[in-house]
């Protein structure tokens, strides 16, 4: 090759430079303008709500009880909005959030619902300091998922240990279902609040019994 030959391929070279930078400009540009023309769905958060008695709490003294602990199915456990799409597939919403862990949510909503049904300063609300000889609420959920046919199924298992060792637990089962009113998150969660209040009303009947 000669030194001419080698000069004007590099001529050649310079020119198509700017030429091949500016295309690659227009495609970076013009990908970035199409991703912007796609709208994301935006994220929804839901919350539980506790619901109103159904009677006046009732008036004698009892000894205190606290509501420790809320406990739930791993699979329920996230922040996603889980939903029984069939008997072994579920459906897992990723713009439909829980506000917070769905465990602590069921646990702070069943506590109000308590707090309304059980005779004034007898109820303990959860994490605070507990006076001696105060019974212990546990509840254990084994299922409180929503199907396909628009109903909320609770499952679940409480359990009252007593402030002294002497004393037998007491337990129950339930199952309580309720009629999703809607195909949303929303609808989902006002039913997961009534059947918490339907299971608080249980609890407090049978713990003002005992």
């Amino acid at each position: 090759m000669t030194r001419s030959t080698l000069l004007v391929g590099r001529a050649i070279a310079a020119s198509l430079a700017p030429s091949v930078g500016t295309a690659a400009f227009v495609v970076t540009v013009a990908a970035m303008t199409l991703a912007g023309c796609g709208h994301s769905i935006p994220t929804r958060y839901v919350t539980l709500n506790p619901m109103p008695a159904g009677a006046p709490p009732a008036a004698a003294p009892m000894p205190p009880v606290q509501l420790t602990a809320v406990h739930i199915p791993a699979v329920l456990d996230r922040l996603e909005v889980v939903t029984l799409a069939s008997q072994n597939r579920l459906t897992i919403d990723d713009n439909d959030r829980w506000g917070a862990p769905l465990a602590q949510l069921m646990r702070r909503t069943l506590a109000q619902d308590l707090l309304t049904r059980l005779p004034a300063g007898s109820f303990v609300v959860p994490d605070a300091p507990a006076p001696p000889g105060t019974r212990t609420l546990v509840v254990t959920v084994l299922n409180a998922t929503a199907d396909a046919s628009g109903t909320l199924t609770l499952q679940a298992e409480w359990t009252l240990l007593a402030g002294h060792s002497d004393q037998a637990p007491l337990r129950q089962q339930v199952t309580l279902d309720s009629v999703i009113t809607g195909h949303d998150a929303p609808a989902q969660a006002a039913a997961l609040s009534r059947v918490l209040g339907e299971l608080a009303d249980r609890i407090a009947t049978t713990v003002v019994a005992h």
